[in-house]
């Protein structure tokens, strides 16, 4: 543990809100992944002025740093090595502002998810890209892994939904990256941020691009004696020049693992479900669904 460093965070941001415990440490040691890392110190900022604080802290005193959103990667992403000082966003996670007319908001990175589609759904749109981990997902985590989801076939992934970030870069300089209007002029920053995984700063506010929900949803699942018959579909769906909203394949032992958690009548026996979903007009849809 760096004391002096310790002491400055405290300062900039307060006693509770700067952690240093072997039970703290720990857990912010490693993300979902199997990577063990080592955490000096884990600081939770409620600001885009206490980030840069925390950022300026560690570069004075020569300690690495990392940000950390809900800790769901299973890249390793968020796992600090050489006792670095852990940025946790989670704190950070207001919607600031929805504009349903030109779809779009300005989000926290602790934002989860799933939880900004359901703040939306009033409005009639949702926030498009969908990992498997949705449910408890940020948004910052998101945009730092260009995270995408069953719906990314139809949707795309997270760089498609994103038009500007405010971002604390890694000498403590605040920028924005990108605008809310749908051709911000200069080069797209923006776009080379995107995926980065925090090599180029850490993203304090976002805004996110709101897609309208279909007028019709059709869900299919499909099961196979083999999982090359599986692919074969897949591959045969996209041939024929269609375009599902969602578009899943799991195996046997996947199927078996969802269907011991979730008991929602999966056909555990099959060698591989595909589940395919179609959006669009009711009659165009039930057109697709016949193909």
């Amino acid at each position: 543990m760096n004391a002096a460093l310790v002491a400055d965070l405290t300062a900039a941001l307060s006693a509770d809100r700067v952690r240093t415990g072997t039970t703290e440490l720990g857990l912010y040691g490693r993300d979902a992944s199997n990577f063990p890392g080592s955490a000096g110190v884990v600081c939770f900022p409620l600001t885009t002025a206490e980030v840069q604080a925390a950022v300026v802290a560690a570069v004075r005193h020569g300690v690495p740093f990392v940000a950390r959103g809900s800790g769901t990667g299973l890249a390793g992403g968020a796992t600090p090595l050489d006792h670095a000082l852990v940025i946790a966003l989670t704190k950070m996670d207001a919607v600031l502002s929805v504009d349903p007319v030109n779809r779009f908001a300005w989000v926290e990175p602790g934002v989860l998810n799933l939880d900004l589609t359901r703040q939306v759904t009033k409005y009639g749109l949702h926030f498009a890209p969908d990992p498997s981990s949705q449910q408890s997902c940020s948004i910052g985590g998101n945009v730092a892994n260009n995270s995408g989801g069953p719906h990314c076939l139809s949707d795309g992934v997270t760089a498609s939904h994103v038009l500007a970030m405010e971002v604390v870069l890694s000498d403590g300089s605040v920028v924005v990256l990108g605008g809310d209007e749908p051709e911000p002029a200069g080069l797209d920053l923006r776009g080379a941020f995107v995926g980065s995984e925090g090599m180029f700063g850490i993203a304090t506010k976002v805004c996110v691009r709101l897609t309208q929900n279909a007028p019709a949803v059709r869900t299919m699942l499909m099961d196979f004696e083999t999982v090359e018959a599986g692919a074969q579909t897949v591959s045969a769906i996209i041939a024929a020049g269609m375009v599902p909203a969602a578009l899943e394949m799991m195996d046997q032992l996947c199927v078996q693992a969802v269907e011991a958690y979730i008991h929602a009548g999966l056909p555990v026996d099959a060698a591989a479900v595909l589940l395919v979903e179609v959006a669009g007009l009711p009659h165009g849809l039930e057109a697709d669904v016949a193909r």
